[in-house]
């Protein structure tokens, strides 16, 4: 897993409307990389919809927000629909995003174990140097953007 003091990768990937993004668009501002499992999921939605509802003080605070998941971008363009999401969702269907930062790894659920993506977010400081680590442990999915103002 990428460290607090390491450089994030410059290309992030595409968005739910197929458009690249890379770091050295959010020059200048904290970038919230979020990292989860699956849109439309109980535990996905409160995470994501606690940065919708917080989305305007983060923005005060010089945060953008960007979530990344491996779904597809038509899962993700029907999942900010939904839940009226302001930030984009990088689709890494090729998994390459979540495998440069360390966050796909083995999980488990109700005795099966499987791949999957760590819930974990990334905060990238105004020079694209990662700053903070929220990891799985800590992560409150309700709470999320409270965490990340903290």
């Amino acid at each position: 897993m990428l460290q607090v003091g390491d450089k994030a990768p410059e290309i992030l990937g595409r968005d739910e409307n197929g458009q690249e993004l890379r770091t050295s668009q959010f020059r200048g501002k904290k970038l919230a990389l979020y990292f989860y499992p699956k849109d439309s999921t109980p535990g996905c939605t409160s995470e994501a919809c606690s940065l919708r509802d917080s989305y305007e003080a983060l923005l005060a605070r010089g945060y953008a927000v960007v979530g990344a998941s491996v779904d597809s971008e038509a899962s993700h363009r029907k999942f900010k629909e939904k839940q009226g999401l302001p930030f984009p969702l990088i689709a890494d269907t090729d998994k390459q995003l979540v495998q440069a930062f360390g966050v796909w790894g083995e999980k488990k659920l109700y005795g099966r174990t499987y791949m999957g993506t760590l819930r974990t977010t990334f905060i990238i400081d105004e020079n694209g140097i990662i700053e903070r680590v929220i990891t799985p442990k800590e992560i409150k999915v309700k709470e999320h953007a409270a965490q990340i103002l903290g």
